[in-house]
């Protein structure tokens, strides 16, 4: 079945609870203000798109692809991120809430979390490898056989990971938030 084909279209204001979002490819679109909280977004392709200030919490994923899409200023609660198209997936967040999203085993290398909210979400086994998390809470996070690798969590804070059971090579940490590699341990850090 050929899906139809909407090119650099704004969409503002609009709530896609009551009327569904068509399954189409949209390239180089932009929406804002928009609801999408629990639809159905599965097999739409969003290619070059950003969402600003949208609600996605809860929606569905199925085979839906992101290729350099940004979400900006969005409530993403709840979404399972591996049940897109892997395809080409590219990703970037600003000043998001993502708690209790799932990236299991995906392929996120360089991406961008820039001030968001990533309490609950899992990264298991996923490939964060020169990942950046900016400013951004990660309160219990799952990191377990997460590849690390040059990932920057310099000003990122109430995360938890495990060296032995991450691969974190080359990844950055300040001296105020090492104790996040040493949680295992159970050792009281005085400054």
């Amino acid at each position: 079945m050929l899906k139809s084909y909407v090119e650099s279209q704004n969409f503002k204001g609009i709530n896609f609870t009551e009327k569904p979002l068509n399954i189409a490819e949209y390239e180089n679109c932009s929406f804002k203000d928009c609801n999408f909280s629990s639809t159905d977004l599965s097999d739409i392709f969003f290619v070059d798109c950003m969402f600003e200030s949208c609600d996605l919490s809860n929606a569905k994923l199925n085979e839906t692809a992101f290729r350099t899409v940004r979400f900006k200023h969005c409530k993403l609660l709840g979404l399972h991120f591996d049940d897109c198209n892997a395809f080409l997936l590219s990703l970037s967040f600003d000043a998001c809430v993502l708690n209790y999203s799932i990236f299991f085993k995906l392929k996120l290398k360089n991406t961008q979390f820039q001030n968001c909210k990533l309490e609950e979400v899992d990264f298991t086994e996923a490939d964060l490898s020169n990942a950046v998390f900016h400013q951004c809470d990660l309160q219990k996070a799952v990191f377990e056989k997460t590849n690390l690798q040059g990932a920057d969590f310099r000003s990122s804070y109430n995360f938890s990971i495990d060296p032995e059971q991450n691969r974190i090579k080359k990844a950055k940490f300040s001296a105020q938030n090492i104790v996040g590699l040493l949680d295992r341990y159970d050792i009281t850090i005085t400054p």
